[in-house]
């Protein structure tokens, strides 16, 4: 017996009909296609994406820690520089005072106001005026702040008994010079775990930024 075709109407254009086309077989079942994924290969995919994103965490944390640290000393090895030229475009003494803020310090950058250089009884007074605004490194590098980890040995390589980061004498001021020199110190600069440290040379103010290789126990030179 001869199949029935379906009718598609009348020739257009002169053509003539033919009749529809079968569709497609749909995927037999238990073909990938049909079936997608089962809820333990969806269960175990996210179980190791877990796992990877766990494992890379603590890693993506000391990173971060480490260029903040770095970044950190950068910009106050900068502000130590920035105080030498200023100093001697002006003829004047221009350095910072650190002032005890918890366990940290903040600063702010002074001009000597009557050539005697910058002192403590001066900037009370009003005398050494301020050339900005008082700042805390956390400000813009959160969680750095000055200090020298317990039981890590300063930059001469002596276990220290103190974990003070600022170590420019008593009055706590580095002052950049007319004539070139500065104040000599070292600023200890510390992270979540990552410790530098940024070293004033008096003769000539210039900076030298260090990093305390843990594995090592030494500070190298950045």
């Amino acid at each position: 017996m001869a199949r029935s075709r379906q009718y598609r109407g009348p020739a257009v254009s002169g053509r003539p009909a033919f009749p529809a086309k079968r569709s497609a077989r749909p995927p037999e079942r238990g073909t990938s296609a049909a079936r997608g994924f089962t809820l333990v290969e969806l269960l175990f995919t996210l179980s190791i994406a877990t796992t990877l994103a766990v494992v890379a965490l603590p890693v993506s944390r000391a990173a971060i820690d480490e260029l903040q640290t770095a970044a950190a000393a950068r910009y106050v090895a900068g502000l130590v520089l920035n105080a030498r030229m200023d100093a001697l475009k002006r003829s004047r003494s221009v350095g910072f005072r650190f002032e005890p803020a918890g366990s940290d310090y903040v600063f702010r950058t002074f001009v000597d106001g009557n050539g005697n250089g910058l002192r403590t009884i001066d900037i009370i007074s009003g005398t050494d005026a301020p050339l900005d605004a008082t700042q805390r490194l956390a400000d813009n590098f959160p969680a750095v702040r000055f200090g020298l980890r317990a039981g890590v040995p300063d930059a001469d390589g002596v276990q220290a008994a103190s974990t003070d980061g600022v170590r420019i004498g008593s009055a706590r001021i580095l002052a950049a010079g007319p004539d070139g020199t500065a104040t000599s110190g070292t600023l200890y600069l510390q992270g979540r775990r990552a410790q530098y440290a940024v070293r004033v040379l008096g003769a000539t103010a210039r900076t030298r930024v260090l990093k305390f290789e843990s594995g090592a126990g030494t500070w190298t030179s950045r």
